[in-house]
Order: structure tokens, then sequence, then C-alpha cells
């Protein structure tokens, strides 16, 4: 059954300002024209805030719902009872369940990674956590703790928190600043404001950055991010790519160093939410630069790299999901660069995460809305 909630494709420019703090165009440059090709289709309702998604097979799809419960969805379908096992969260403003990732050798030893808003650690409060667990007649099995964030704080927002393995089978995640920007970005004695590379089975890989720094946590793979929830891994050169919350304007898109340093808050295109200055530098020396810059903010959530023959004028390309404007924001590349942007399904709702089935066809969890397929008209 087809359920259609916008019927063209918007190939436009969107109507914000964006800036590209390389090339710096006057006016973002729309992707190719591929109007009226695709559509929505409704696969499933039941997910409130569908933060996650992961195919566990062509007929399985895995959704987190930020309240707390995991869901399955059987050949389109949302299964009536919840699975079970999963880890106590504090499910309150952005925290809960969150992210959910499979082992690159999932089909042989069945590990299924997530993260959360945990109340692991003995500090008062809760941080990202991040657990795996096996699958076994709709519960979760064999759970191992392989992180939990720390300092815990009893604040409830910028968990992050995405995760996304590598070629190499690293487990990278990405951990929000708590809502202490002044403490933890910059500093490497912190987890919070950092993205995460650990081995599979949680422990440190010494190829780390910081791994022989006894001034930092040997996990950090870079830092001086404010709140990560997009990850994705380019699927020809295997680099991690991730996008971040800005304050008031200056949601950012970064490609992922070793050791490198992303601002946060000493650099910012944004502002506080009062409208009055963080800093007056958009720019420092040994500080990354943004690979892209949106002002005002878009919320990005949820991130993908094209590479499915289904969508061949979006091939190559990266989706972005859009809550503060409810669209898919296409950036199209070349090579490493972003050479401009455009929206995609106006008026869609608050795109939280994205999938790609086995078979290349795109997945849309929609906060409020349900999980949709992308589809020829």
């Amino acid at each position: 059954m087809k359920k259609c909630i916008y019927t063209s494709l918007v190939a436009s420019i969107i109507s914000f300002t964006s800036l590209h703090t390389f090339a710096q165009p006057e006016q973002p440059i729309p992707v190719a024209a591929s109007a009226d090709k695709y559509e929505l289709e409704l696969v499933a309702k039941g997910v409130q805030i569908p933060w996650g998604m992961v195919w566990l097979n062509e007929q399985d799809l895995l959704v987190t719902n930020r309240a707390g419960d995991l869901r399955l969805i059987r050949d389109g379908k949302l299964l009536e009872k919840a699975i079970k096992g999963v880890p106590k969260v504090h499910a309150e403003r952005q925290g809960g369940l969150l992210d959910v990732e499979l082992d690159p050798n999932f089909k042989d030893n069945g590990w299924i990674y997530f993260s959360y808003s945990g109340y692991e650690g003995d500090d008062e409060g809760y941080n990202t956590s991040i657990m795996r667990a096996r699958l076994k007649d709709m519960t979760l099995i064999d759970q191992q703790l392989l992180f939990d964030g720390s300092p815990n704080t009893t604040k409830t927002f910028h968990y992050g928190s995405r995760l996304e393995f590598d070629k190499d089978g690293y487990l990278y995640f990405s951990i929000g600043d708590r809502g202490n920007r002044d403490v933890h970005p910059q500093n490497l004695e912190h987890d919070a404001g950092k993205i995460h590379r650990i081995n599979a089975d949680g422990t440190i890989p010494k190829s780390n950055p910081f791994y022989n720094d006894e001034n930092a946590r040997k996990s950090i793979y870079s830092y001086g991010h404010r709140n990560p929830q997009g990850m994705a891994m380019h699927p020809k050169t295997g680099v991690i790519w991730s996008h971040e919350h800005g304050p008031q304007g200056g949601d950012e898109v970064n490609i992922i160093k070793p050791g490198s340093n992303y601002g946060w808050p000493v650099v910012t295109f944004g502002i506080n939410y009062n409208g009055s200055k963080i800093t007056d530098e958009t720019t420092r020396e040994g500080m990354q630069k943004p690979d892209w810059v949106w002002v005002p903010s878009i919320a990005p959530s949820g991130m993908a790299f094209i590479s499915s023959d289904k969508y061949p004028q979006w091939k190559g390309n990266i989706v972005v999901g859009s809550m503060k404007f409810a669209h898919l924001v296409m950036l199209e590349l070349d090579g490493n660069n972003i050479i401009g942007h455009s929206k995609l399904f106006e008026g869609a709702g608050r795109v939280r995460s994205i999938a790609t089935h086995p078979n290349g066809d795109l997945y849309l969890g929609i906060d409020g809305m349900g999980i949709y397929r992308v589809v020829p008209k």
C-alpha cells in the first residue's frame, strides 16, 4: 500500500543562506535536476522518534525509538511487541535509546551495537553509553557494555550520538558537549564533545592519536565538537564524515581526521540563542575548518552516502535530514569537496534517521510520521 506524503522531488536551491567555508559561493549550487522522479512511500507507523535504523537482512529493519523501546519492522509491517532486554535509558528531552549499527561481520557473529543515554558510571546523572548484544527470539542477549561516557551530568541534551564502522572494523561514535561547552570539548580528559574510536570488542586501538597521552582519554579520535548527530563512512575512501548541530547557526559538515581539533566553542559560525556572540573567530590556526556550514541552522540528523544505482541522479552525493526545515538535504560532491546543496521532499517532516536497504533502496525515519521508502514515481 502506497501513501505519498509529497508528490514531487524539489531540486531547487534551499531558501536559506548557506556558507561554504572554502569556496564560499554567493549562492548554493543546485544538484543535477531530477524533478518529479521520486516520491515517499509509507512503510510503517508506530515509532514516534525513529532515532536510528539498520537492516538486519532483506526482510528485517531494526528501529530505535528514543523513548526507550526497540522495534522490528518485518516485511514492511511493524511487529506488535517491542524487543526485550533493552538497557535502561534516561529518556528525557534529547536523551533515550539513540543509534543502532551492525558489526561488519554481523552475519557470522550477530553483534548489534547501540548508543543511549545511560546511568552507568559513579557520578550522578547520565551520559552516552555504548553496548552490544545479540538478538534471539525478540530478546537482546549476551549484552556487553563497551563504553560509558564520563563525567556524568544531569543535563539532558547534547548526547551525540551516531555509530559507524570503518573498513578496518573500528567503531566510531560521537558524544556531544553535554551542555558544558566551556569545559568539555577542548579538554582531552573528558569524553564529551568528542568523536571516539574503539575496537569492536570495546578495547582501545593502540593507533588512536592520544593513546600514549597520559592526560587524555585513549578512545578520543577528534575533539572540539558540539553535538554530532550524523556520521557516515565514505564508500570509496573509507574515511569517516560527520555533521553536527551548531548553536544559533553554524551547523557543520566535517571530514574527521585523527587527533584534529574542530574548534568548538573557540571558533564557530553561530551565535548564542539570545543573539549574543560566542566568539568573533570563525577560524584559528591549528583548528580544522568545517567542510560545509549552514547559517541559519537546519538541525541536521542522519547522514548517508548514496552509492546505489537506484538513484542515478543522486549517486556519489550525501543526504542529510533537516529537522528544522522538515525535508531532506542533498549535498553535491566533487571528490571530497561539497560544492552545492538542494532540498528534497519539502514538507515531509523532521527527518531523523536514514538507512539503506541491502538492495540499495533509501529509507527515512521521520518523527511522528513513520518509516518511508524513496521510490520512483
